[in-house]
């Protein structure tokens, strides 16, 4: 008893291991294709730990350890091979990966060098001048959201800290502050052509895309899908609709009504999880300006776009028109993206040096620490890389299909990605996990069921709705759990009563949710065009806002 009081993971995780591999014992039964429907393990057992234990890498290595044990057919085997093939493969046996990774780690390092510097800091601290009364305090708070695009924790600790001063002043509700702050985060970060979060999603689609002979550009799928990711297009029609139309609903209008009568932002008995600890780190340097940030981030983008262009004109083939679609189409992402993050970081620490914000000693230190910050995304990434490997080697998406032929139709498969994404984030807490265990099974299963080549159907509006949906779903659930990571630093950055923050944004997250689902993946499932969709959800969102909000007065 006291090893299980010590230790609390340990009886989940055995009885989840032994249990599993007891069911997968010989004689198992197989569905028409011959496929059995252990298969299935390894994805079921990675939510399941996720559930239980949420701790994300764990879950996901034991889901990893089941398939392969099963595969090979022992303990030992399955250990070791998980170890010295499989992971080993998934880092070593694709040039992609190493470049995801490359990338991934070097763009943690451009986010050090700008926050240590000042320079993120001092592109929303230019734009907080402008912030002098309540309407242009939550106009400027929300597209400094949208500015600041390349990573939700930079988002999230930048204009949360920053922002919260002169949105004080201006009586705007920690509760109202902390909804901008994290609808503009995972959303922006998601939506955006260059982000962390855009990589780790192209990133997901590598295995499955391999696995299945697909030679589609990666980051041309990503782009195509963007129009599709419905609740994060939504969530900021309808945080723009509150700012501009000046109307709240529910609970957020009693908070906004409280702050603007009384000048109390924060309710009776809240308790603000202020973490003075972040506010120092980012603390700006003497000679901060808004330039240290903005000029290597725009030296990023143009050095990846202008990388995109050339590896595309040498990649296309001789009589090829030089279309943009072609030669993005043609493109090696990984390489730009290396160059553009690698040069930005190069860019972002000489400004420092030269400009007196940081000696290179302290340059490089930001650099390194901005590394650091990413390995536990890198993590992640490899493992997700790894069990998309078991699932292809265990024919899961395969059995899915072959179990689902009577039920699954492409029609319902958007829709019902979505609803599962949403459930698993909102029960884990965390987007990243949901995505690296849906996207390796739903991409696969997509293409199963579409049928036809895999480099036509990767372009098909299901299976980029589809993918979306994972990546949109995962962003809902992980809105509306009090135990998620970007709610919890939302809360803290804001200085806002963390359950309030979670009861405010909640409504507002779930009619956005339930539009994406109805105007969105069911729409597309059913054929329905994508402007259509697109329109019918925007009317909707800012009618329900129209209807049921009611307005705040301001000064």
């Amino acid at each position: 008893m006291n090893l299980l009081k010590r230790y609390p993971l340990v009886l989940p995780v055995l009885l989840v291991f032994y249990g599993s591999l007891a069911l997968a014992a010989p004689g198992s039964g197989e569905g028409q294709s011959g496929v059995s429907w252990v298969s299935v393990l390894p994805p079921v057992v990675a939510i399941v730990l996720a559930l239980i234990t949420r701790q994300a890498h764990l879950s996901l290595f034991m889901g990893i350890l089941i398939g392969v044990c099963i595969h090979t057919g022992g303990i030992w085997s399955g250990l070791t091979t998980s170890l010295d093939t499989y992971l080993v493969n998934s880092l070593a046996g694709s040039s992609s990966h190493t470049s995801i990774l490359m990338f991934t780690l070097a763009f943690g390092g451009l986010i050090g060098v700008m926050s240590a510097n000042g320079g993120l800091k001092g592109i929303v601290a230019a734009a907080s001048k402008y912030a002098t009364n309540n309407f242009r305090g939550q106009l400027v708070t929300a597209i400094m959201g949208l500015v600041i695009f390349i990573d939700d924790y930079s988002n999230t600790l930048l204009v949360g800290n920053m922002m919260r001063p002169f949105t004080d002043s201006v009586r705007i509700s920690r509760e109202k502050l902390s909804y901008l702050v994290d609808s503009t985060a995972a959303p922006v970060a998601s939506l955006a052509a260059i982000s962390t979060w855009s990589i780790f999603q192209m990133s997901l689609l590598d295995s499955p895309y391999r696995a299945h002979d697909i030679s589609a550009n990666l980051y041309l799928t990503f782009l195509q899908s963007i129009p599709y990711s419905f609740y994060c297009i939504f969530t900021l029609v309808f945080l723009f609709s509150t700012v501009l139309m000046r109307r709240e609903m529910g609970p957020m209008h009693k908070a906004e009504t409280r702050s603007q009568t009384t000048g109390a932002v924060l309710a009776e008995n809240a308790q603000p999880m202020v973490d003075e600890s972040l506010a120092r780190e980012f603390k700006e340097s003497k000679l901060s300006h808004w330039n240290n940030g903005l000029i290597p981030i725009l030296a990023m983008l143009a050095i990846t776009i202008s990388g995109l262009f050339i590896t595309g004109s040498e990649g296309l083939e001789n009589g090829s028109p030089k279309t943009l679609r072609n030669i993005i189409g043609n493109s090696d992402a990984n390489a730009s993206l290396i160059w553009g993050s690698f040069l930005a970081g190069f860019i972002a620490i000489i400004m420092s040096v030269s400009g007196g914000l940081l000696s290179l000693i302290k340059a490089m230190d930001a650099w390194i620490n901005g590394v650091r910050s990413m390995v536990m995304a890198c993590i992640i990434l490899v493992l997700a890389w790894t069990i998309g490997d078991v699932c292809t080697d265990m024919k899961t998406a395969e059995y899915i299909v072959d179990l689902t032929s009577g039920f699954l139709t492409p029609a319902l498969l958007p829709a019902v990605t979505f609803i599962t994404a949403s459930i698993i984030s909102f029960s884990t807490g965390s987007s990243w996990a949901t995505m690296s265990i849906l996207v390796p099974v739903t991409v696969p299963m997509s293409i199963q069921l579409l049928g036809g080549e895999g480099n036509q159907v990767v372009q098909d509006p299901i299976f980029l709705s589809t993918f979306a949906g994972v990546l949109s779903g995962s962003v809902f659930g992980d809105h509306c759990s009090p135990i998620s990571d970007t709610t919890v630093l939302s809360s803290t950055s804001t200085g806002s009563d963390h359950i309030d923050h979670v009861r405010t944004q909640l409504p507002y997250a779930v009619i956005s949710g339930v539009v994406a689902l109805l105007a969105g993946y069911i729409f597309t499932g059913l054929g329905i065009t994508l402007i259509v969709s697109l329109s019918v959800g925007i009317i909707l969102m800012t009618g329900v806002l129209r209807i049921f909000g009611k307005p705040i007065l301001h000064e």
